[in-house]
Order: structure tokens, then C-alpha cells, then sequence
């Protein structure tokens, strides 16, 4: 498996059809699912500022490990990798290695949130091509350091996950549409939203999507549903003043899926749709969102978009996915 695969995911731009469906795997679902603080290393090996490079290479050595946060005083000001340490080798020679730590480490620090899933540390991964990324609580703490070996390990790790337990509970909600008869059954689910909680974001589209797996959705009928609920609900979660709801309703030949907020507007509908284009304020950006994928990974999942707004009036986006025969919320549609 592959980092770079689960990577260019995210960076696909063209809509999903029934057919090209397939191209959300299981490993990129979970990479919306699991959380930082599950994958990441918590036993964090530390230096300080004056620690010896020759120390660092015994370290590095000893603990198995490719780089370490620089902390002095209890607060976080660098990260010496073993790129550095290459590049003090090359100085001064492995038997002169009597430089200190801050001289070669960086300090540009990219930190990540425990909280966050970690789809957003592939991106930063992609962004900054780093191979690490310090993780912080809520309080801005260390508590734990991220890299490839652990998202990798972390999806390897959920895909032995024994499924025996939800499978009774799938069983059992995937009558639902059998059992009822009427001209036009719909389950509607809704989620309110609030602004910024960043700590909660991901949650609703996580509930989404197992509601829909368990009520006998084909299993990429719902990644691309919690692909596109996840992308919409942060997008609440970053602009929408007030926050919003994210609406769903469910029918066994369709899924119809909507946000809507008052917050700001947009001013150019059109313009937003575009990758790469973002409203997100600096304090946004610097915690790793707003990055303007958002709209172009939910239309690859979708398809219908609809995204309609009005500068000082708020934002509504609606989406909807069509449900071939063998894909209907049945016992026999069930892939």
C-alpha cells in the first residue's frame, strides 16, 4: 500500500460515474474516518537546542526513528530530521559531529490536530512533501508526532478490523425499506453544524455513512457519500458564521444530500468551483484547512451539484446520487 496512492485520490478531478465508482477505495474511506490520535506515535523522542548532533545520531539510531521535535523550556521550536543530520554529516564528518541541534534543525513547523482525520495529513504530506508532522492537542500541546510508516500502519491496522459485530446491526436496518410500503418511502437525517469545531468535524459525515451501510447501501454508494458530506460539512464548519445543517434523505433508487447555512455568501459561485480557490481566512489556513478541494472532491463524488448563494444571505448545496438497480437499499442490491 502506498502513500502516494491514497494521496492522488484527493487530486482526481473528474466527476465518478457508476462505473468509475470503484476508484473510492476502502483505504481512502478510512482515511476520512480514522483520527489523527489513533495512527500517530505518542511516545515522542525529544531534543533540545543544544543537544549534540552526535547525540542525535545515537538517538535516531537507537530509537529507529527519522526525526524528533526541538523543544526548549517546554515549548516547541524546531524539528531536526534525518535530512539534517545527512547534511551535518556531510559538514563535519561522523567523528566530528560537535555541532548543536540548533544549527541544522528547521524551524518551520507544520503541526496537525489529534483531532483531525487523517485525510488532512496526507494533504499536508503532499503540500509541504515533509515526511513528519508534530500533532498538537487543542491547547496547542505536543502530544504525539505523524508520519507515512504510521497512516500506513493506522489503515492496515483498521482494515483487519473485525467487522462480525456490524454486520448483525447491517442485517438488521437493511430491511427497513423491504418491510415498508408506500408510494414514496424517504429516511431523512439531519446534522446541525457549528463554526469552527474543528474537534467535531468529520462526525456527521461518519454517522452518514454508516446509517447508510447498515441500511444495505453498496459499500461505494456510501464512500461516496461520506466523501461528499465530509467535504461539505468542513466547509461549514470553516465559513459558515453560524454554522448550518447538513440535510439528507434517503430513497431506495436515490440519496439526496444538502447544507445550508446563513453565514457570508459567496460572491462567485463559479470561481469557487474552481480548484485551488479559497475563502478561508489566514488563521484557517495556517491550522491546514481551506485548501479549495472541497467543492471539486465532492463533485468527483457526485452526480448532481448544485451551489447556489447570495453575498450576506448564506449558501445552500445540494447534491444527489442516483442509484443503479443493483445498487437500490435492498438485501439483494447489496455488493
Amino acid at each position: 500500500m502506498e502513500n502516494r496512492e491514497i494521496e492522488q485520490g484527493f487530486r482526481r478531478d473528474r466527476a465518478i460515474t457508476d462505473g468509475a465508482a470503484g476508484l473510492i477505495t476502502r483505504v481512502e474511506e478510512l482515511a476520512y474516518e480514522l483520527k489523527i490520535e489513533e495512527v500517530m506515535t505518542r511516545d515522542v523522542k525529544m531534543v533540545t537546542p543544544t543537544t549534540m548532533m552526535e547525540e542525535v545520531l545515537d538517538l535516531f539510531r537507537e530509537a529507529r526513528i527519522s526525526g524528533a521535535p526541538v523543544v526548549a523550556e517546554g515549548e516547541l521550536v524546531g524539528i531536526i530530521s534525518i535530512e539534517d543530520l545527512i547534511r551535518a554529516l556531510r559538514d563535519l564528518g561522523r567523528g566530528e559531529l560537535k555541532a548543536t541541534v540548533d544549527r541544522y534543525m528547521s524551524t518551520k513547523i507544520v503541526t496537525i490536530r489529534s483531532f483531525d482525520p487523517i485525510v488532512e495529513a496526507l494533504k499536508l504530506f503532499a503540500q509541504t512533501r515533509f515526511g513528519r508532522l508534530v500533532v498538537v492537542n487543542e491547547a496547542g500541546q505536543l502530544v504525539g508526532i505523524i508520519t507515512k510508516g504510521d497512516v500506513t500502519r493506522g489503515l492496515l491496522g483498521a482494515l483487519q478490523y473485525d467487522y462480525q459485530a456490524e454486520e448483525v446491526r447491517r442485517y438488521r436496518a437493511s430491511h427497513l425499506f423491504e418491510d415498508i410500503i408506500s408510494d414514496r418511502t424517504s429516511l431523512i437525517l439531519r446534522y446541525q453544524i457549528r463554526p469552527r469545531d474543528f474537534t467535531h468535524g468529520g462526525t456527521a459525515s461518519s454517522h452518514i455513512k454508516r446509517a447508510l451501510l447498515r441500511l444495505g447501501a453498496n459499500p461505494q454508494i456510501a464512500r461516496r457519500c461520506g466523501i461528499a458530506i465530509y467535504e461539505a460539512e468542513m466547509n461549514l464548519i470553516i465559513h459558515a458564521t453560524n454554522g448550518g445543517e447538513v440535510r439528507i434523505e434517503i430513497e431506495p433508487y436515490q440519496i439526496l444530500m444538502e447544507t445550508v447555512d446563513t453565514g457570508p455568501g459567496i460572491a462567485d459561485t463559479e470561481l469557487a468551483m474552481k480548484p485551488g480557490f479559497s475563502t478561508a481566512p489566514p488563521e484557517i489556513r495556517e491550522l491546514g484547512f481551506g485548501a479549495g478541494m472541497g467543492l471539486k472532491n465532492i463533485q468527483r463524488c457526485v452526480n448532481e451539484l448544485v451551489l447556489e448563494s447570495k453575498l450576506g444571505q448564506g449558501t445552500r448545496l445540494q447534491m444527489k446520487i442516483n442509484l443503479q438497480p443493483e445498487e437500490t437499499f435492498s438485501e439483494g442490491g447489496q455488493t
